[in-house]
């Protein structure tokens, strides 16, 4: 009987999140299954609080390529976890580095197969490989790559019926200064991993003046806190204070309405069963969101290879917002079945 699993999903947020929602469902089928999660540090928060999960290991894999000597610290960090004993290692990253996570950890090791990955070489570390194609809806490669390696499947079904899996607790207090009891409240996402990912600072200010309600930028970094400034002073937008993972999450949760970029906190949206518009331009909508009555994407005319990104198409800022504003209104306003 299986008694203890480590699932290596080690970045970035987004693909955190679309890899949590399979917990849930393991936890039916294993009531009694210890989880440990392997995760880079950075990302951590997100996984925080989750119930189903019992141990955090926080990585720094990316810190390898900044001081090569940090591969040795890593490496012996990963060795001591091996002394864990795992049933099963289920690597849903799919890469090479966290392949090689996998194969420290333990002898049964679970991963997407050859041609299901982008990284070929990393399925050479499993003793078990999972099928599915690599452009398909990232939520469902997810779900399966947890779920087969554990011997049941998650459903479409399953996935559109989930229970909200992002928990916080000991939230900063001051999130409730910007929260209005008489409006609706409507959180803005403006930043992202590319600049390409980004839709327009004076859409994003249109959109808002179009909603006439509590309109709420976060922001993760200086260039975004700047961008969210710039905003605030053309708009009627307020700008949140630096937030971390835990607090973002339950500003998340007690929102009306997220409307961000393809990107980490946009996608908490979906994850907390709150109302949603993800942006996307150069990234495939069907393949990163799970849409749903409540959660809508809208794309720019581009013709998207998941195979090949394009970091220079900017046709994002080509999306009408008068049509972001038309599903908003849908979204805030409409009653629903």
């Amino acid at each position: 009987m299986m008694k203890k699993i480590a699932i290596i999903k080690l970045s970035a947020m987004g693909d955190i999140i679309h890899a949590m929602v399979a917990l849930q469902y393991i936890k039916k089928h294993f009531p009694s299954l210890q989880i440990d999660w392997f995760v880079e540090g950075a990302f951590s928060g997100v996984l925080e609080n989750n119930p189903h999960i019992n141990q955090i290991i926080r990585l720094n894999l990316k810190g390898i390529k900044k001081d090569k000597k940090e591969i040795f610290s890593q490496l012996k960090l990963v060795k001591q976890h091996s002394k864990n004993s795992y049933d099963l290692v289920i690597d849903a990253q799919g890469l090479i580095k966290s392949s090689l996570v996998a194969r420290f950890l333990g002898k049964n090791r679970a991963g997407f197969s050859k041609d299901s990955t982008r990284e070929k070489l990393a399925s050479f570390f499993y003793t078990k490989k999972i099928d599915i194609a690599y452009d398909k809806n990232a939520i469902e490669r997810n779900a399966k790559v947890l779920s087969s390696s554990l011997g049941f499947e998650i459903t479409k079904n399953d996935i559109l019926n989930k229970e909200p899996f992002l928990f916080f607790k000991n939230e900063d207090k001051v999130i409730y200064d910007y929260l209005d009891t008489n409006k609706k409240n409507v959180l803005f996402v403006i930043g992202a991993s590319w600049p390409s990912k980004i839709y327009s600072k004076e859409k994003f200010a249109k959109i808002i003046d179009s909603l006439d309600e509590n309109c709420l930028l976060t922001w993760g970094n200086e260039e975004e806190k700047q961008s969210a400034l710039f905003i605030e002073k053309i708009s009627k937008a307020r700008v949140l204070p630096k937030l971390d993972l835990n607090s973002l999450k339950a500003v998340v949760s007690k929102v009306d309405l997220v409307i961000g970029n393809d990107t980490g906190p946009t996608h908490m949206a979906w994850a907390l069963n709150i109302a949603s518009i993800t942006i996307f331009g150069n990234t495939p909508g069907y393949r990163n969101t799970y849409q749903t009555s409540v959660n809508k994407i809208i794309e720019s005319k581009s013709l998207v290879n998941p195979f090949k990104l394009d970091k220079n198409d900017f046709s994002i800022n080509e999306i009408d917002e008068k049509e972001i504003v038309k599903i908003a209104k849908e979204l805030l306003y409409e009653k629903k079945d």
